[in-house]
């Protein structure tokens, strides 16, 4: 069969690069391979939490360390008013803080005792859906953090959340910060506030300020994500609870018992 001269140059065409072709998938192929065993390991993804040991935070009865260096590093204002007060970090009976956990076998040395509650930073944190301005959002790292310029004061979140772990500022609470901590932002009559893990200092790689100033390391902080971490260890060794589990927001503050 005869093929004519412009069939035969098509032909060719193609030959050729189907012969190019296969050799540049090929190069491509060896060079990802390459990058691929090049790359470092896969990181350790960051989730962090809180364990708390309630036995040694009461080792020191009536101690409030933690609290204070809390409320003056991040200009909480003190206010007496229980209806205006606004707090980060404070203590509740082991009862209110454990109500659907708590029963008449409860271990002794936790009944009527106060335990430090704040801020849970839940996995699937209810504040942050309600907020119609998302002043609320939850990071990558799990910190439900809070924008006040974002802040329109509707307090939906407070509302959603329920721990109570939101504060409201019914007038300008400046008046009643009594030490200014200059390196920390003030809050505005108007907005909501709350713990946000000392997001400032981890940024710089240090612990949150409760965890350092407490004298009896009752508090723990590091990485949920990290099978190596002390929270995982303190978590695999020992027995938890938190605070409301049915409702299914999954709090990253823990309580050893």
């Amino acid at each position: 069969m005869k093929i004519s001269r412009k069939d035969f140059l098509r032909l060719s065409g193609l030959s050729l690069l189907a012969v190019v072709g296969k050799k540049a998938i090929g190069a491509l192929a060896g060079k990802g391979a390459q990058s691929a065993a090049a790359l470092p390991a896969v990181r350790v993804t960051t989730r962090w939490a809180m364990v708390i040991d309630p036995a040694k935070c009461l080792k020191e009865e009536g101690c409030t360390k933690c609290i204070s260096a809390c409320h003056k590093a991040h200009n909480v204002p003190t206010i007496n008013d229980p209806r205006h007060e606004v707090k980060w970090i404070w203590k509740e009976p082991f009862e209110n803080a454990f109500a659907s956990q708590e029963s008449a076998y409860t271990e002794a040395a936790l009944q009527g005792k106060p335990v430090m509650v704040f801020c849970n930073h839940c996995d699937n944190p209810p504040c942050v859906r309600v907020c119609p301005t998302q002043a609320t959002w939850k990071r990558e790292d799990g910190i439900v953090m809070m924008d006040w310029h974002r802040c329109i004061g509707c307090r939906y979140c407070m509302a959603a959340c329920p721990y109570g772990s939101r504060s409201f500022n019914w007038f300008d609470p400046r008046p009643y910060i009594s030490e200014l901590n200059p390196d920390y932002p003030t809050r505005t009559k108007g907005v909501v506030e709350k713990c946000t893990f000392c997001e400032e200092r981890l940024a710089k790689g240090q612990a949150p300020l409760c965890v350092e100033a407490c004298p009896e390391k009752a508090l723990v902080f590091g990485n949920l994500a990290d099978p190596k971490s002390e929270v995982r260890r303190l978590l695999d060794a020992r027995f938890s609870i938190r605070r409301k589990p049915e409702l299914g927001t999954h709090p990253e503050v823990f309580y050893l018992v």
